[in-house]
């Protein structure tokens, strides 16, 4: 008689557990967009990066190539370095705000959370 109650007592058990870790832990923690893993620190480190120095690379490249083929030297480079620039922090912003991560992917908002909990 003693077995029989024991393993429903750990089913019990377990199961208000995982009921509680459940209420500590927010959804999707640890998750990304997707239910795929988050990404590590030294990942989005990387990222930020390639991010900032590709977009200054492609603005310096449109730069210099503008200024070869209308010989405008230095006056492209100097324009599309900025922009260039700018387009590389936007990307940052991006990536770090969390913006970049899948097509029309916003993170919810508190507001947005507490309306579908009430439906």
């Amino acid at each position: 008689m003693n077995k029989d109650k024991s393993p429903k007592s750990l089913e019990d058990l377990d199961s208000r557990l995982r009921q509680a870790r459940d209420q500590m832990q927010p959804p999707g923690h640890g998750e990304g967009p997707n239910g795929k893993p988050a990404p590590s620190g030294l990942g989005i480190a990387f990222r930020i990066g390639t991010e900032l120095v590709g977009g200054l690379i492609v603005g310096v490249g449109i730069g210099l190539g503008l200024d070869a083929w209308l010989e405008t030297s230095p006056w492209f480079l100097i324009v599309f370095f900025f922009l260039g620039s700018a387009a590389g922090m936007w990307n940052v912003y991006r990536t770090v705000s969390g913006m970049g991560l899948a097509a029309g992917y916003r993170p919810a908002s508190n507001k947005d959370t507490a309306a579908n909990d009430e439906e």
